[in-house]
């Protein structure tokens, strides 16, 4: 079992110090750093090359939006992926975070196996975390009032048909084993269209193809 590396982001020291010793009883889990503003997260995401950043919101001189954007848009950092903490679930700052490139997002008072899961979710890379409550949230703010042509964005590669029909599974919070079953096709052709798709929307994981689906008209109301 590989181990995970994280990296702490919190302005509050006693919340940090309550994170790294739940994280560091978890023998595949090891805490490489923390940072009590956003302009830190940012350096020691750089210094550390953290697997998963657990990044707060709100946070002084540069908040976790801005540091979550500077994150994933470094080519050096590519691999690193960052998993929103907040208080306030529905916070138009979350939705913000995701477009930014944020992987997730869960409520600070989430129970310790709930969080440690999370981070294992999120470091593989496979499924959006709590599909439900995101997607919705995601819908009610990135949804275009009149959606673009099926599939496309500016600057994006068309989808073909079966891409954008895995796209609008995946933002349906479906995992490649239930879109296999769904479409009738194996996990491995679904993984297989589903990666095609990032690629061609530039979508870092599952979180911003699940942005894209929205912002392309891909999905609509039907959550």
């Amino acid at each position: 079992m590989s181990t995970i590396r994280i990296l702490l982001a919190d302005d509050q020291a006693l919340l940090r110090g309550t994170f790294r010793l739940l994280l560091e009883a978890t023998p595949d889990l090891e805490v490489v750093g923390e940072a009590a503003t956003g302009r830190e997260a940012v350096a020691l995401a750089r210094a550390t090359r953290p697997d998963v950043v657990l990044m707060d919101i709100r946070m002084p001189d540069m908040d976790g939006v801005e540091a979550t954007g500077l994150i994933t848009a470094d080519d050096t950092l590519a691999d690193v992926r960052v998993l929103i903490l907040t208080t306030f679930e529905t916070d138009d700052l979350v939705v913000a975070a995701l477009r930014a490139g944020a992987s997730g997002f869960l409520g600070k008072d989430v129970p310790p196996a709930s969080l440690i899961d999370a981070i294992r979710t999120i470091a593989d890379g496979e499924r959006l975390l709590s599909p439900t409550a995101t997607r919705a949230l995601i819908a009610r703010v990135v949804t275009q009032p009149e959606p673009r042509p099926r599939g496309r964005l500016p600057g994006v590669d068309p989808l073909t048909e079966r891409e954008a029909e895995v796209t609008a599974l995946v933002a349906q919070g479906l995992s490649n084993q239930e879109i296999g079953e769904r479409l009738f096709i194996s996990p491995a052709t679904a993984k297989t269209h589903v990666n095609r798709a990032m690629m061609k929307t530039g979508a870092r994981d599952r979180a911003q193809l699940v942005v894209f689906a929205y912002e392309a008209g891909l999905v609509g109301d039907r959550l």
